[in-house]
């Protein structure tokens, strides 16, 4: 049997605790049911106020039914207003990847400032006759305050797991909380405690590491950081915010890695390897915990009593209140994303309804109100809420504004935070190999090559002010410095030079080059992988690395990553390798400091950092490790000749999620044109060719590459362009997750009417969603959400063409590609 991957620190756990213990089983076979009693138990250490606890009791007797549903729901800022707040009582407010005050996911600090007033503001009216309990809102703060332009963002986890450093990911922390507090927010959804177990996972990058000890031996220092110790309160008089540990439980260990997937997994392994970080979280008081989109032995966890209730609140005796993830609820047996009173039920106390917000209120003060759901549960968990509420200080806080460090705009990005963050950066960092071309000698010549170089968004990764970490630019990350920017300032410091060329070209030799590849940003659903290869498309600088070595040049390769891959040609053209992670703002750098040194060719900084996780030998993690979890060369480390490792073919290496590009569908897929007038239909697989009775001619154009385009001339009538396949998949998650499809096209000659449509298992899904494509001198790359078709009843779980283009009368138009993503230059309107 070939297990999907496997860690050497994973297998060192205690072996009896891996035993099943009385009530358990040791099997991962069940019906997703825990027993708590194998559980450790924790003492939840904040203290309990009986003054703060007699207003509680007071508000419940004072609250309406309708005020108290009211706390149970969070909106997101996309799908809400402060009037919405104020009518409806809303708990809290968030603000997902893609969001951000007016509309804008790229609004100016201030702005969030003014929109967390207009929201507090709302919140605490009484002129209704209301309690008026302060709204919270939280934000995915998760490496750095990563939704504001020219905030710190810190390396992501996977490199502060390198690390090794709990200390400094208490500062990390404490540095956060300060710049969270400037633009008026309350609560991250920090930190994520995953133990990825499988990095073909999209969100791999987001945990520490594949070793639950070390992920374990951060957590409380990431939570004294943000929160500031158990025994704090009245945190917003402070520095601090509230934090939240995700996701419970098992995201970090299905099948496959696939996101949202399920944990086939046994009980003890839950316990000891996805549990462990939950017990210092509790111990340091963490506020909040958000329940996983996953699910474990084949149960939403969302919905999963045994384990929300009985292991979390009442085994490890959780007493901060369980949110869940963003329409996670929907996913529960029975429910959708407008009614799930098996989430209540189950143990959660607030929903992250974003966009479907009214719908579960409605439903859930109907079940209330006819008495399907005990009050008693409805009080238990807006008590719970009450309780962090009044921990922070927000009765007493005032509007954001109003708050310590509440528009101290000079916080934001500050030197003492990006001095931290370069420090993480410098300590994140693992050499590879190094057969002596490091450290590079001040005073050198060198070459910058690889497309990623000059890209300080490639560098931070997803979930940096975007939600994918996509469309950004180096002008969106004031005071932040390129890993080129950060090598050009260190070799001139030093009295050496510095020049950029992508392609690795030159014109004076240098001394040494320093090559800049790896992955492109990426977050869930995007970041699912089918193999821990590299795109084919991201490995052109392999053969720039060849080419400068042939020349005399030593080579440095530098990878920008979010998990480890397989890398053996990079591996083997280089002199040295290095592993950057996704290092952030201040990436160059933190670089810098450990690549170059003195004039005399010592070093200034050691390298430190270790591997959070195994490194592949192959594309298929089954095959072994070629460097174990802990492994990490430094300058002391004794050079050994270079043993050339095998390499294969990864030529086909790709994004799953790519169904049609440089001229040609992926493999299992087809390109079709037919006649939507009649249904006839023909494969394209060579061109040039005729279809639809001569009415339609397609042939090649250029696009991004030569001939990586399809033309399609109609002359007249009705045609339809699809992407297909046989087998359905099922885009459920991806639908509920805002993912559009993406189509990029250039149009010379527009139709008179045009749709975009789903084919489901052989049928057609739902109504047309008809488009506007106006003519345009180069390619377009256009996004129409999945939730369009779905809300018109498509069976978005058995879709076999994601794409289809309907045309009407003449027509003239080229397609590049066709994929799933969320980085559309031009969004389509959903009728």
């Amino acid at each position: 049997m070939r297990l999907a991957l496997v860690f050497v620190a994973a297998l060192t756990l205690n072996a009896c605790s891996r035993e099943a213990a009385p009530g358990g089983t040791a099997s991962a076979e069940g019906d997703g049911t825990a027993h708590p009693e194998i559980w450790p138990e924790y003492k939840y250490p904040v203290p309990v106020d009986p003054a703060v606890e007699a207003k509680i009791a007071d508000l419940l007797k004072t609250m309406t039914l309708e005020e108290k549903i009211g706390q149970l729901v969070q909106a997101d800022l996309c799908c809400v207003t402060p009037d919405d707040v104020r009518k409806y009582n809303l708990g809290s407010i968030l603000v997902g990847g893609n969001s951000g005050p007016n509309g804008n996911d790229l609004s100016p600090a201030p702005d969030w400032l003014k929109a967390a007033d207009g929201f507090y503001l709302a919140s605490v009216d009484k002129s209704d006759g209301g309690v008026g309990i302060p709204v919270i809102w939280g934000t995915d703060a998760v490496h750095g305050h990563s939704n504001i332009i020219g905030a710190t963002i810190f390396p992501h986890n996977i490199g502060l797991g390198a690390a090794h450093d709990p200390a400094l990911i208490e500062r990390i922390g404490a540095a956060t909380a300060k710049e969270i507090r400037v633009t008026g927010q309350e609560w991250t959804f920090a930190p994520t405690v995953t133990v990825p177990q499988d990095y073909r996972w999209g969100r791999a990058y987001e945990g520490y590491s594949s070793d639950p000890k070390l992920v374990a031996s951060y957590v409380g220092a990431m939570v004294r950081g943000l929160q500031g110790t158990p025994d704090e309160t009245n945190l917003l008089a402070h520095d601090k915010v509230i934090a939240s540990t995700k996701h419970f439980l098992a995201d970090g260990g299905t099948k496959g890695g696939v996101d949202q997937g399920d944990a086939q997994i046994s009980e003890e392994d839950l316990r000891d390897i996805h549990g462990l970080p939950y017990g210092p979280a509790i111990q340091n008081g963490v506020a909040t915990v958000m329940v996983s989109f996953s699910s474990w032995q084949g149960k939403k966890l969302t919905g999963n009593k045994s384990l929300i209730t009985g292991v979390l609140k009442d085994r490890m005796g959780f007493g901060g209140f369980v949110v869940s993830d963003w329409n996670a609820h929907g996913q529960v047996e029975g429910c959708t994303n407008n009614s799930c009173p098996q989430g209540l039920l189950a143990g959660l106390d607030m929903y992250m309804a974003p966009d479907s917000w009214k719908g579960v209120y409605e439903d859930l003060l109907k079940r209330a109100k006819a008495g399907e759901i005990p009050m008693e549960r409805i009080d238990d968990a807006v008590a719970r809420i009450l309780r962090v509420k009044f921990r922070l200080g927000l009765f007493e806080a005032g509007k954001p504004s109003d708050r310590p460090l509440a528009g101290d705009w000079k916080v934001l990005g500050s030197p003492e935070h990006r001095e931290i963050s370069r420090e993480a950066v410098r300590k994140s960092l693992v050499l590879l190999k190094n057969q002596g071309v490091l450290p590079l000698k001040a005073g050198a010549r060198l070459l910058v090559a690889g497309d990623g170089a000059d890209d300080i968004a490639r560098a931070s990764g997803g979930w940096t002010i975007s939600w994918q970490g996509t469309g950004l630019t180096n002008a969106m990350f004031p005071g932040g410095t390129s890993l080129w920017a950060g090598l050009k300032q260190a070799a001139e410091a030093g009295g050496g030079s510095a020049v950029l060329s992508p392609d690795g070209s030159f014109t004076q030799k240098p001394d040494a080059a320093v090559v800049v590849f790896g992955e492109k940003p990426y977050a869930e659903f995007q970041g699912d992988r089918a193999t821990l290869a590299l795109d084919a498309d991201l490995t052109g600088p392999y053969a720039t690395m060849k080419k400068l070595k042939a020349q005399g040049i030593p080579v440095v390769a530098v990878m920008i990553t979010g998990r480890p891959l397989y890398v053996n040609p990079a591996l083997n053209a280089a002199d040295a390798f290095v592993v950057a992670w996704l290092p952030g703002t201040e990436g160059g750098k933190g670089l810098a400091d450990v690549l170059i040194g003195d004039a005399a060719g010592k070093p200034r900084f050691q390298f430190t950092g270790l591997l959070p996780a195994a490194w592949p030998k192959t594309p298929d993690m089954a095959d072994g490790a070629l460097y174990p979890f802990g492994y990490g060369l430094t300058y002391a480390t004794p050079r050994a000749a270079w043993k050339a490792l095998a390499e294969i073919d990864e030529s086909s290496a790709g994004d799953a999620r790519v169904y049609f590009t440089k001229g040609v569908p992926a493999s299992s897929w087809s390109l079709v044109l037919g006649n939507i007038d009649r249904g006839e239909e023909k494969r394209i697989t060579t061109v040039p060719a005729d279809a639809i009775g001569g009415r339609a001619h397609i042939t090649a154009t250029d696009a991004a590459v030569q001939e990586g385009a399809r033309r399609i001339v109609v002359s007249d009538g009705g045609a339809a362009l699809a992407v297909s396949s046989h087998d359905p998949l099922n885009l459920s998650r991806e639908t509920n997750g805002d993912v559009m499809v993406l189509f990029t096209v250039k149009v010379s000659k527009a139709p008179a009417k045009a749709a975009l449509a789903l084919r489901c298992d052989g049928s057609g899904c739902g109504s047309r969603e008809p488009v506007t494509l106006p003519v345009t001198n180069s390619f377009v790359r256009y996004g129409l959400q999945l939730k369009c078709f779905a809300g018109k009843g498509a069976d978005m779980s058995k879709v076999t063409a994601p794409f289809i283009l309907e045309t009407t009368g003449p027509a003239d138009y080229a397609l590049a590609e066709v994929r799933l993503g969320t980085d559309a230059e031009k969004v389509l309107p959903c009728n």
